[in-house]
């Protein structure tokens, strides 16, 4: 059985040497990959010199890094790990472990259960992923404790499914829908988080990268449940035809005249608006439901091919 620390890095020369032999003592027999994705401080030479195996990726962002490595690597465990030595290599063991005895598709590193919130003074990161998680958690029912962390164990199966479509550090909220959407087994485990040394830069950008995971999500939400989606964009233009209908309704019951006929026009033209809404969610859904049969397929026909 394989297993594949996967590192992605860009100017992480501070810290990639201490990772690198942090997962060799913690997984001794796995194969460490480091992609460099255009450092200028000499990271993938530390990289080479300590042993781990060193390819680069040219396209800058790490959505780009990461689709290079689950195109490029064969293995039966994946762990995929920042650079940046916030990530305790020990937390590997136990995440290989799930992997390998078939009882999680992907397991989460959860750092907010642990010492995140202590160890990461910026504010606006600790709101964020607050907020990620209850919007995430709600739009699909389900119960994760932490979903942007970098730390995260594969199987095969999941990394030769997922399209990485993300281009930066909104791949994790991608990585986190795309799991929940297609009903892999998902397992968490607390992780200690510990804060950069002094001297390392962080590459995350609080608002910028902010807004991404946001924009991500909404459309994420629209394209994994359509129906619901637009069922809420149905509701408040109903609303809307409603507020500018009743007042003329009510005036006309009294009276028996339209008074305000541009008004009752755009309520009219508002409410038909909701109903084509509401049928492309509808058509929407029927499309999803048969790209998930596919995709059943697919997997299926990938587990037959790999035995």
């Amino acid at each position: 059985m394989k297993t594949a620390i996967l590192i992605p890095c860009y100017n992480e020369s501070m810290t990639i040497k201490k990772v690198i032999k942090d997962f060799q003592n913690a997984l001794p027999d796995a194969e460490i990959y480091v992609y460099d994705n255009n450092s200028s401080d000499g990271t993938d030479e530390i990289a080479r010199k300590e042993g781990a195996i060193v390819r680069h990726e040219y396209k800058q962002g790490k959505g780009y890094v990461v689709r290079s490595m689950f195109r490029d690597i064969d293995a039966d465990c994946y762990i995929l790990v920042d650079g940046d030595d916030t990530y305790p290599a020990e937390a590997a063991v136990e995440m290989e472990k799930l992997v390998l005895d078939g009882k999680a598709d992907m397991v989460i590193g959860d750092r907010l259960s642990s010492t995140y919130f202590t160890e990461n003074k910026r504010l606006f990161h600790n709101t964020g992923n607050r907020f990620m998680r209850k919007a995430i958690n709600t739009i699909f029912s389900s119960d994760l404790h932490d979903i942007l962390t970098g730390m995260r164990a594969f199987n095969y199966d999941f990394v030769k499914s997922y399209p990485v479509i993300s281009k930066g550090f909104e791949l994790e909220t991608e990585m986190s829908i795309f799991a929940l959407d297609h009903d892999f087994k998902i397992a968490e485990i607390p992780i200690d988080y510990r804060n950069r040394m002094e001297g390392s830069e962080s590459k995350l950008n609080t608002y910028s990268d902010g807004y991404k995971v946001i924009k991500l999500t909404f459309i994420l939400f629209r394209d994994t449940k359509p129906l619901a989606f637009f069922s809420i964009i149905t509701v408040i233009l109903v609303i809307i035809a409603l507020a500018y209908f009743i007042p003329i309704l009510i005036s006309y019951l009294y009276t028996g005249y339209v008074l305000k006929v541009p008004t009752l026009i755009v309520a009219a033209a508002t409410f038909l608006v909701a109903v084509m809404i509401f049928l492309s969610g509808l058509i929407l859904q029927v499309l999803k439901k048969q790209h998930d049969q596919d995709f059943e397929h697919y997997l299926t026909q990938m587990r037959l091919m790999k035995k």
